[in-house]
């Protein structure tokens, strides 16, 4: 059986690991000072960093349309379709994803899809995309692909460390206590997300360095990690995402790490610096 992995904007892939697997990617799009930026091929992180810098306004973000999903399902030609969306209480894209799911089966009834709610995004839709690309290949049945990505899906970790949290809130994306505890402090927060999906505070620290230390202690303490792979995303700073690498190889043992660096949907809520983690 013929498979393809489907995965939204926010699923931050290097274009190592995008080449090696059957992805389809499907954008949401950014609008900011009178444009609309497709996440997609075209996006030039450069240019929106530049339009976020000069814009007192915070970006929003539009999740991909049913119609978008349908496409995808149709440019796949394949049997089996999993599609990882970011989470369902960030984003319509988990939904727009499920409607196009019950449209196709309509007329394409024997098509196996799964929507996947990452519970997660960036670093969480990549280590998804990624768990789906070796068990899927590994010849094994839908239903136990399903099954064993949705055990890891509930089994994973995320957790963030930006340096100002501002488009997070003003967008709606923080509960009523965050948004005032980073309205209010300069601090540096540590970040993570639920079960659920939900953004949620770990920690707290006065520097981005001890913050980044702090997600590392957390990883290290945690007996979980141990022979998972580790995706790191960072936002137009490579340097603080190999600092995190190098303090994770020195404490930690994971069995593989991937670095890449954020797409249009990560950069406008992580912003200029900000390093997302998922394991």
């Amino acid at each position: 059986m013929s498979f393809k992995i489907i995965v939204d904007s926010c699923c931050d892939l290097t274009a190592a690991q995008f080449a090696k697997g059957p992805f389809l990617r499907v954008p949401l799009t950014i609008s900011l000072a009178g444009q609309d930026i497709v996440d997609d091929d075209t996006f030039d992180q450069t240019q929106l960093l530049l339009l976020m810098r000069e814009h007192s306004e915070p970006p929003k973000t539009a999740c991909p349309s049913p119609a978008q999903y349908l496409d995808a399902f149709e440019k796949s030609q394949a049997n089996d379709l999993y599609v990882v969306t970011l989470s369902a209480l960030l984003s319509g894209s988990h939904n727009a994803a499920t409607q196009a799911r019950a449209i196709w089966l309509e007329d394409h009834p024997d098509t196996n899809i799964h929507i996947f709610n990452s519970c997660s995004a960036a670093a969480g839709e990549v280590r998804i995309a990624m768990k789906l690309l070796e068990t899927a290949g590994s010849d094994k049945r839908f239903q136990t692909v399903v099954n064993e990505t949705a055990k890891y899906i509930s089994s994973m970790t995320t957790l963030f460390v930006l340096e100002d949290l501002d488009h997070l809130r003003k967008n709606g994306r923080l509960t009523g206590a965050l948004s005032v505890i980073t309205g209010a402090l300069r601090i540096k927060l540590l970040m993570g997300a639920t079960p659920e999906g939900e953004i949620k505070k770990v920690g707290q620290a006065l520097s981005i360095k001890q913050a980044l230390s702090q997600m590392v202690q957390l990883m290290t303490k945690d007996p979980g990690h141990v022979g998972k792979d580790l995706s790191i995303v960072h936002c137009n700073n490579a340097e603080r995402a190999f600092y995190v690498r190098d303090l994770v190889l020195k404490s930690c043992r994971f069995r593989n790490i991937s670095i890449s660096d954020a797409r249009g949907v990560t950069t406008v809520y992580a912003n200029d610096g900000g390093v997302v983690v998922a394991y």
